[in-house]
């Protein structure tokens, strides 16, 4: 992996090119990230370095959290994320990430947690097609057969019936860096990313362009 940085989901708008195109993007405020510690083969077993990003209040930070960024003499902060990343030696602990380590035209993944919207059931959590609404028909948003008798005499796994929709990690892929704000620590990333407004986010390097 190239490139990594923690951010916040703002929200989206519009760009306009050079040529009067609009270009729909979502605004993240990426960073800056700290890195608060480097994993290493002789004592981990891998490598990887470890950012955190966002500001907390100490009476906030429990004790193990206190005493680990107080090993490696770096501010607490709200969210830790591990990454693989190719310049790993480079790295030292307390450096900086921004979002001047991205470009505009990068292809980023960015991993997110979508919205919660509970428990549904089948029409709304999978689209299934609502029955009669006649007042004699007695099925209307009901899931349906189960689609087995006496063999294998159970519901098979994986049958779209009724549970909590959302809330779940998606990573949208191969998305484009749009523009780059280093004085807002922004960037602007083309089309939808997953999660609500003020939600956390990870971007980093595109699998499929690395």
């Amino acid at each position: 992996m190239k490139k990594a940085i923690i951010g916040k989901k703002i929200g989206m708008t519009q760009v306009f090119t050079e040529n009067g195109d609009v270009i729909p993007v979502t605004v993240v405020e990426a960073g800056p990230c700290t890195v608060i510690q480097k994993k290493t083969m002789d004592v981990d077993g891998y490598e990887a370095v470890q950012l955190g990003f966002g500001a907390i209040k100490p009476k906030q930070v429990t004790k193990p959290l206190k005493g680990h960024f107080d090993k490696h003499s770096v501010d607490a902060v709200k969210v830790i994320r591990e990454f693989k990343l190719d310049d790993y030696d480079a790295l030292e602990i307390g450096q900086e990430i921004t979002v001047e380590s991205f470009e505009a035209g990068d292809k980023v993944d960015v991993s997110g947690t979508s919205k919660g919207k509970g428990f549904q059931g089948v029409i709304k959590r999978h689209g299934q097609h609502i029955g009669p609404m006649a007042h004699g028909s007695k099925y209307h948003r009901s899931p349906g057969s189960m689609g087995s008798s006496a063999y294998p005499g159970r519901v098979p796994k994986g049958k779209k019936l009724p549970g909590q929709m959302g809330n779940k990690q998606i990573t949208t892929l191969n998305l484009e860096v749009v523009q780059i704000m280093p004085e807002d620590n922004t960037l602007l990333i083309k089309g939808a990313i997953p999660g609500p407004k003020g939600s956390l986010v990870t971007v980093r390097s595109s699998v499929k362009n690395s």
